[in-house]
């Protein structure tokens, strides 16, 4: 089945605003009042916000809360297995919960945006990438940085790479040092 471009959703579970304070509480962390809207507002996100863009988010609810009480309870979550942290090519460590289920990323170049997808095709190519080098794929993290075709773009074509060489089916992977 090709899932090529088939976008994915981080499952949230229903009516529930405080499903990563459930997790932080489950792994023993402790809870304080500005823990707890922290963690309130990153349940409620639907894309992947940086420390600042967190801060913002949970002054509104508390003004009380610092921008280093949000660096402190983002890396304590990071630590604890809760969350995910990604550097999308901004300088920016932008942060999502661990999913649930494998996804990748293509970065919006022009405003920032995240897509989540998942592609079959692009799985097995990565694991037979890493055979043919005499390795069984662990893991790994892929990231696509793309811009919008343009309106007068009728081709349909993807547009090359700016930055990055393509990689296509059979293509030769050199490793350096490596013949």
């Amino acid at each position: 089945m090709s899932t090529v471009g088939r976008r994915t959703r981080k499952p949230k579970p229903t009516g529930d605003p405080g499903w990563i304070e459930s997790l932080c509480i489950a792994r023993g962390l402790k809870m304080t009042g500005q823990r707890r809207v922290i963690a309130r507002v990153l349940s409620e996100a639907s894309d992947h916000p940086d420390v600042e863009e967190l801060y913002r988010r949970a002054a509104q609810v508390d003004a009380r809360i610092s921008i280093a009480t949000v660096y402190r309870t983002v890396r304590l979550l990071e630590e604890a297995g809760i969350l995910e942290r990604h550097m999308f090519n901004d300088g920016r460590a932008r942060y999502e919960r661990i999913p649930d289920r494998h996804h990748d990323h293509l970065i919006d170049l022009a405003s920032g945006g995240v897509i989540e997808f998942q592609s079959d095709e692009i799985e097995a190519l990565q694991a037979e990438i890493a055979h043919r080098h005499g390795y069984r794929l662990v893991g790994h993290r892929l990231e696509l940085y793309g811009v919008r075709l343009g309106k007068d773009d009728k081709s349909g074509a993807p547009a090359k790479p700016e930055r990055a060489p393509t990689l296509t089916r059979g293509a030769q992977v050199r490793d350096k040092g490596r013949s």
